[in-house]
């Protein structure tokens, strides 16, 4: 009981210590992005790296087994005993919280990517009309090399396993430009809940205990390469959806293969033209017309496999994880992912050659 009561306690601790740390990101930064986490990370990708299933995904099933089994036992005892219910609960709330946080989710309250890159986070129309013309052009070029002809969609010869040790190569090579974006031992796994993410509306999550990159086998092709240098950002301590999403669109990009650069360069095109989607109508349209029509079919693969799983599940999901991105420093919940359109315009701005 006495552990019950402290484990309790240090809950509110560190509710109370979470509502510091943000004024602290140098320190977060240096002490455990920088310090403690690196080490964690690489360990448990060594450690679990070579195990060919989901080891995450597998305690994940585990826990809510024990949950179940413990609710049954408690269905008749939680009203007479509902003190020990509770410190029960709180005290299962604070270990999991603390190890949540310790292993991975302090990188939350770490420097923005923006400030360690040195980009601007404000640009005008003009700058993303440029951007974007630049993107469609290169986009297009990919995909006519690999096509041959501009009316075929891009089909993705390899096997999501050669996907994710091809992936290294794009990490290696962005690492020679900026050290901080070095990914080592590979831990990327197809998840064994793609089904149940599928419904959630997500192409793969970051087991925070393990340190396994999740990807969902089930989508389309053409995206799966940068689906899973977008979970292996967060791999190397990036929480941020729409860094994430930058450091894949750049390690896609710099990528020898063309096909895994066709995955981050299309992805990084529809953000582009979903923005301009809402800010002009009529832009939008023009842009539209200048794409490649083999783009627009994987486009439009991509958006029928959704949507034969779109209910009201990936709604209440979607509703949920904007609120605890929010929560976690992310201000623009869900809209964050598509945030990373800043960070490229910026980054690209001043350079002739990509």
């Amino acid at each position: 009981m006495k552990t019950k009561y402290f484990l309790s306690f240090f809950l509110f601790i560190q509710i109370l210590l979470l509502q510091i740390i943000p004024f602290y990101p140098e320190y977060v930064e240096d002490w455990y992005s920088n310090g403690f986490y690196p080490i964690l990370s690489s360990f448990s990708r060594t450690i679990l790296g070579e195990i060919p299933f989901s080891v995450g995904d597998c305690l994940y099933f585990i826990l809510i087994l024990f949950i179940f089994k413990w609710l049954w036992t408690k269905r008749k005892t939680w009203k007479s005993e509902w003190k020990e219910t509770v410190l029960s609960i709180l005290s299962f709330v604070s270990v999991f919280y603390f190890l949540f946080h310790v292993l991975w989710a302090l990188n939350y309250y770490r420097e923005p990517l923006f400030e360690k890159m040195e980009i601007q986070k404000d640009y005008s129309d003009a700058d993303l009309l440029a951007f974007t013309k630049k993107i469609i052009a290169k986009t297009n070029a990919i995909q006519y090399q690999l096509t041959k002809n501009d009316s075929l969609k891009v089909v993705i010869p390899y096997s999501q396993e050669q996907v994710f040790e091809m992936s290294l190569n794009g990490y290696k090579n962005l690492a020679e430009q900026h050290s901080y974006l070095s990914y080592t031992k590979l831990s990327a796994k197809k998840s064994l809940i793609s089904l149940p993410l599928t419904y959630m509306g997500f192409g793969g999550y970051l087991n925070p205990f393990t340190n396994e990159a999740q990807v969902n086998y089930l989508g389309p092709m053409y995206s799966f390469p940068m689906t899973t240098n977008h979970e292996m950002a967060h791999q190397i301590g990036y929480a941020s959806e729409s860094e994430c999403n930058f450091i894949g669109f750049l390690a896609s990009v710099k990528n020898e293969d063309l096909y895994i650069q066709y995955s981050g360069y299309s992805m990084a095109l529809r953000y582009c033209l979903g923005n301009w989607q809402a800010r002009d109508e009529a832009v939008f349209k023009q842009l539209l017309k200048t794409v490649n029509p083999g783009i627009l079919k994987n486009y439009k693969e991509s958006e029928r496999f959704w949507k034969q799983y779109d209910t009201i599940i990936d709604k209440g999901f979607h509703a949920f994880y904007d609120q605890f991105l929010k929560i976690n420093q992310q201000k623009d919940g869900m809209e964050s992912y598509s945030k990373f359109v800043d960070l490229m315009v910026n980054f690209y701005k001043d350079k002739d050659k990509w």
